[in-house]
């Protein structure tokens, strides 16, 4: 007895082609793809504004303006994604400029000791930061909030509250702020390192999924052995080491240590790029890909509005809508009511 074979339908033919595109869909998120969106049309409407907008020189000036605030919003996802969050970034970061120029100019213009002296005073900051939170049981918003004004305040006493040292005529603080390797800028090269290092610890080892998931449920992780109280202190920490490298890097782009001026608004500028990356600000969701996108519409949304001549003061009522607008966004995906209305 012979069997017929139906021929392949056009449908089915077309099925394997159809998949791998879903699967591309699905990977990238309804979150990252409205960001790549908003990105092209941001990108479009001030390229058509004015010609020089979308040259390679002023690509290059979007991007190197963006790392410091791509450094911090890259921990800031790490904090936000485990329950917490740190309003102190943009201080730890000016107060690791200064300790970087006074003590490279302190020691005879020694480089290595400016930065190894900004590194160990942004562990410094972290880990009192997570001990406040973790064993003086104080809420992440307050304990930040204080040291937002505490390292601040060290920063403008050690300086007198100006500008200090000055480090341009170093061969290793002028590579760092102005160097190029394969004709892409140090401080880019720099930006990219610590994601993709962040981004394998979050995606692809044990203490990533910990981290996760001790953002979604706290006492599930606490029930499963994983020791709470290590990881908050660790996070902050590492918090305080990349505000260090983003404060190092704003000496190098300066050319000496800023207590404020340069570091002031980088923690509102962090928080809201990690909340439009697709943070849940309650925790246990995130992802760098989605923060990195959120700095680079910020950083072409601002040098779009520099560009045009609109005032700064712009900039910042555009920082604080979207913030409000990724808020919203995800309120509505989580399903929660609105307050003082019925379920």
């Amino acid at each position: 007895m012979t069997t017929t074979r139906t021929p392949a339908t056009n449908e089915s033919a077309s099925a394997p082609v159809a998949k791998p595109r879903k699967d591309l869909l699905s990977s990238l998120g309804g979150q990252n793809l409205s960001l790549i969106g908003a990105l092209v049309l941001v990108m479009a409407l001030f390229g058509a504004l004015n010609d020089n907008y979308l040259s390679l020189s002023n690509i290059q000036v979007i991007g190197e303006a963006a790392t410091i605030t791509g450094l911090l919003a890259i921990v800031q996802t790490v904090v936000i994604i485990c329950g917490g969050l740190d309003i102190s970034v943009g201080s730890q970061a000016g107060l690791a400029s200064v300790v970087s120029a006074m003590v490279f100019t302190s020691t005879g213009s020694n480089p290595y000791i400016g930065i190894l002296a900004a590194c160990g005073v942004g562990i410094l900051v972290g880990v009192v930061n997570g001990v406040a939170i973790v064993y003086g049981r104080v809420n992440p918003t307050i304990a930040t909030l204080a040291g937002l004004a505490a390292y601040k305040g060290v920063a403008q006493l050690v300086s007198g509250g100006r500008a200090q040292g000055y480090v341009l005529n170093d061969p290793l603080f002028i590579f760092l702020g102005r160097g190029e390797i394969a004709g892409i800028p140090v401080m880019i090269w720099i930006l990219a390192v610590v994601a993709l290092t962040v981004h394998i610890l979050l995606k692809y080892t044990d203490i990533g999924r910990n981290l996760y998931a001790i953002g979604g449920n706290d006492t599930a992780a606490r029930l499963a052995g994983i020791n709470i109280n290590k990881y908050l202190v660790a996070v902050y920490a590492l918090i305080g080491v990349v505000a260090a490298i983003a404060g190092i890097l704003l000496t190098a782009r300066t050319g000496s240590g800023q207590p404020v001026s340069g570091s002031e608004g980088l923690e509102l500028k962090a928080i809201t790029a990690a909340a439009l990356g697709g943070c849940a600000l309650k925790g246990g969701k995130g992802g760098i890909g989605g923060t990195l996108l959120a700095v680079a519409l910020l950083g072409a949304l601002e040098n779009g509005l520099t560009v045009e001549g609109i005032n700064t003061f712009w900039q910042n009522v555009a920082q604080g809508a979207l913030l409000v607008a990724a808020v919203v966004i995800q309120q509505r995906r989580s399903g929660e009511r609105a307050v003082g209305l019925p379920h």
